[in-house]
């Protein structure tokens, strides 16, 4: 298979990739003596630190010293292969207002904690001197971070030669609830970033669709695919499906639906099969026994597991909600997908990502707004009984395609120097 191109209606396209199996030799010799610094901060899920990650090693795997820098709350896992992970002071919320930034133990932060975070990031950022930077989410979100962020920005605005400065963000955006943050967005844009990466395929989400004011941005907007993990990816294996296999992302917000899947059981014909539900690492210890307290004979409520890819492989039916990274891992999974779009507090984006699973035939969608335990038992026996689901066939390398399209870029400024200065 050919790994994906650049599609881009505001530039010229770079040069493709080659087919699989070709040898392109700039490849990984392009990180050589050159550093990449990732800022990444999760606040509710834990879906933003778990694509950094995998940015992180495609990045290494081409020879990049990479440095990520984390500002949420530590997840456990395995961290990614050659790369150094810098934990900051971390930064947490309690619930999808996002307000206010609280500290690990749930304090809110004052100044004092914003100037330690400060100083961290700077240090880490004269430390490593990346020739570029990339930024989760920023200019696009994050934006009560400006207290940490600006000051990185600023410093590497006075760095010579200047880092290559990329926003790098998921195909769909939440909605900006006013036009003056867009606004906001496309000057902090023009004035410090070089290039946006945007990690889906426009033949299932336009950057446009939720970002309406594309045209007066001034970085060149890139698409590099979905941004997948390889283990996720390999579904060719033949497995027994014996099971129903409930999640939420990191569970900030999504014990409601565990708790719905696990009084669904009952009602669904699949009740025979063992129903596992798995809490994330934000759910508190009451949330689990609460969890375990109404679950069936036939129902297992264990932690989230870093084996989740695995078990959706031999999960029959998937129960999710609409988050990048769990879609990901279910679309190349091969199990029957029921994806209830998390909707509270007026998110907007995997509302968009779920009418596009239904509307594409990738999955039964139910509205979390009249989420009741009939209904997804429901879902579930029409996603059991469903004679066939449409095929995920989108670019899904975005890992590989970003460390690409960095060493181009890194690589095309390195040529225009010598002109410069010519």
């Amino acid at each position: 298979m050919t790994r994906a191109t650049q599609f881009n209606r505001l530039t010229p396209h770079p040069e493709p990739l080659p087919a699989s199996g070709e040898r392109q030799p700039s490849t990984r010799e392009a990180g050589e003596g050159r550093s990449v610094l990732i800022h990444v901060q999760h606040l509710l899920g834990i879906g933003h630190l778990m694509r950094a990650r995998v940015l992180a090693e495609a990045l290494a795997a081409r020879s990049f010293g990479v440095h990520l820098v984390t500002g949420g709350m530590p997840i456990g896992g395995r961290l990614p292969q050659d790369v150094e992970t810098i934990q900051l002071p971390p930064i947490r919320v309690s619930d999808a207002s996002f307000t206010p930034l609280r500290d690990g133990e749930f304090t809110p932060i004052d100044d004092a904690y914003r100037e330690r975070r400060r100083a961290l990031l700077l240090d880490v950022y004269e430390r490593t001197r990346p020739a570029a930077v990339l930024f989760e989410t920023f200019p696009f979100g994050r934006r009560a971070l400006r207290f940490e962020l600006f000051p990185l920005l600023e410093r590497i605005d006075a760095t010579r030669p200047r880092p290559l400065v990329v926003s790098s963000i998921r195909e769909i955006l939440q909605l900006a609830p006013k036009e003056e943050r867009s606004r906001e967005m496309i000057d902090w844009a023009a004035r410090w970033f070089d290039a946006i990466f945007v990690h889906g395929d426009p033949r299932f989400a336009r950057f446009e669709d939720t970002f309406p004011f594309v045209d007066a941005l001034t970085p060149p907007v890139h698409y590099t695919g979905f941004v997948r993990n390889d283990m996720a990816a390999r579904s060719d294996e033949q497995r027994v499906r014996d099971e129903i296999v409930v999640s939420a992302g990191g569970g900030g917000v999504g014990i409601e639906l565990l708790a719905t899947a696990l009084e669904a059981q009952r009602h669904s014909r699949f009740r025979h099969l063992a129903w596992r539900v798995l809490a994330g690492p934000n759910i508190p210890e009451a949330g689990l026994a609460r969890l375990r307290s109404v679950a069936s004979p036939n129902a297992i409520v264990e932690r989230s597991r870093v084996d989740f890819a695995a078990l959706l492989r031999r999960a029959f039916v998937s129960i999710s909600q609409a988050g990048y990274n769990t879609t990901m891992d279910v679309m190349g999974s091969g199990a029957r997908p029921v994806v209830v779009p998390f909707t509270g507090n007026g998110e907007t984006e995997q509302r968009a990502r779920g009418e596009r699973l239904a509307a594409l035939g990738l999955a039964v969608v139910v509205d979390d707004r009249t989420l009741t335990p009939e209904r997804l038992a429901a879902a579930v026996d029409e996603a059991g009984t469903r004679e066939r689901f449409a095929r995920w066939d989108f670019e899904s390398d975005g890992a590989a395609r970003t460390a690409e399209l960095v060493a181009q870029l890194l690589d095309a400024r390195s040529e225009e120097r010598p002109r410069t200065a010519a």
